[in-house]
């Protein structure tokens, strides 16, 4: 015998509606008693991700992408394809998308495969310490560091943050994704927030980081309003004792 535990039904004032109740994701956003854009809300990720090569079956996912890397989930895009906005950050390796790849010197490259060479087992999302912002951006869990300053530019919000953690301090800071692409305590991170519609929110993150890119880099983050559910806190204690009770590497 099993018992399923359910969440009360309920819906969310003020969220845009048809005649059967159903969201109007495409209706305008709201407005706060400013005008400025309302980007209060739930939002998760829009965006599909591939699994990378080296978890091949380990969610039985047995489709691939051009790439080679296992389709980790259905490629179905919620919103129509921007031609102008910049590449779409990949979670896995923020590089994926990047025509080209990413500007690494020297430096961040040999940073970089020095953490895949170790299975990426100083990731700090798998040990429960705060990640990089592109990160966070792909996950649905709050954090917070580094000084951060923002501004509006028309319908733009603009954050600006600095004094991070770079990949200097300690192996768990300065991860850009999961597999280790480095940033360091010079780094700038620009982050511009816009709100097309009611059901959209674009986050263009630009990385400014001398010591890690040979120049600037901006990735696009698409994420989707989520409504008539209530978020589920998601804790992780800094005395886990994971890496205590299992070897890795």
């Amino acid at each position: 015998m099993t018992l399923s535990a359910q969440w009360p039904r309920f819906q969310d004032s003020g969220v845009p509606r048809d005649a059967q109740g159903r969201v109007r994701i495409e209706a305008p956003p709201p407005r706060t008693p400013d005008g400025k854009p309302d980007l209060a809300g739930n939002w998760l990720r829009a965006d599909a991700e591939p699994l990378p090569s080296e978890l091949a079956g380990l969610f039985g996912q047995t489709n691939r992408d051009p790439s080679g890397d296992v389709v980790g989930e259905p490629r179905i895009p919620l919103f129509p394809p921007d031609p102008k906005a910049p590449p779409i950050a990949a979670f896995w390796d923020l590089a994926t998308n990047v025509p080209g790849g990413l500007p690494l010197t020297p430096w961040a490259a040999g940073v970089k495969k020095q953490r895949m060479a170790a299975e990426m087992k100083d990731n700090p999302d798998a040990n429960y310490m705060p990640m990089g912002i592109t990160q966070f951006h792909m996950q649905p869990q709050p954090w917070w560091y580094g000084y951060s300053v923002g501004r509006w530019e028309g319908d733009t919000l603009v954050v600006e943050t600095n004094n991070l953690r770079g990949a200097e301090e300690g192996p768990f800071d300065g991860w850009l994704d999961v597999r280790g692409t480095p940033y360091t305590n010079q780094a700038r991170f620009i982050e511009r927030f816009r709100q097309p519609i009611f059901g959209k929110l674009g986050i263009d993150v630009t990385i400014e980081d001398a010591k890690a890119f040979t120049r600037p880099v901006t990735v696009r983050i698409n994420q989707r309003v989520v409504v008539d559910e209530e978020p589920i806190e998601f804790v992780c204690n800094e005395n886990q004792q994971f890496r205590q009770r299992i070897k890795i590497g």
